[in-house]
């Protein structure tokens, strides 16, 4: 239970990161439109990480273009190929434990596109900033 478990993000998924305010703002919103928003976790740093299917990376600029954004004037940020995320319950030095948001379970093993949560992600960071 007190191991450090590090997941490589490109492969099997990718992780967007927001500030955690946005991150549980965001969460709200996206369970309350009826989507699934898949493994949520909550980082140390004041950080929320959704991971969500590979290449969100590659997407997510013309995503936030559509939606009026740019990804410079938003905190959000995709971990994908060459990245890692910590898995709870991975301690992070002195500043604490990486914890779960929404862990995983059977309802949500099947993750998201990022184009179902990049609009209420960045509506979230938007009103954050």
């Amino acid at each position: 239970p007190a191991a450090s478990i590090l997941l490589p993000t490109g492969r099997a998924f990718d992780a967007i990161s927001v500030p955690e305010t946005a991150g549980l703002l965001a969460l709200a919103r996206i369970e309350r439109m009826g989507l699934t928003p898949g493994p949520v976790t909550l980082t140390p740093y004041r950080r929320t990480e959704f991971f969500v299917l590979p290449g969100a990376a590659a997407k997510l600029p013309d995503l936030l273009r559509a939606l009026g954004w740019t990804a410079s004037s938003l905190d959000l940020a995709v971990l994908g190929e060459g990245a890692y995320v910590a898995a709870p319950p991975t301690r992070v030095g002195r500043h604490g434990a990486v914890q779960w948001a929404r862990r995983p379970t059977r309802e949500n093993r099947w993750l998201p596109d990022a184009e179902e949560l990049v609009p209420s992600l960045a509506y979230a960071c938007g009103r954050d900033r």
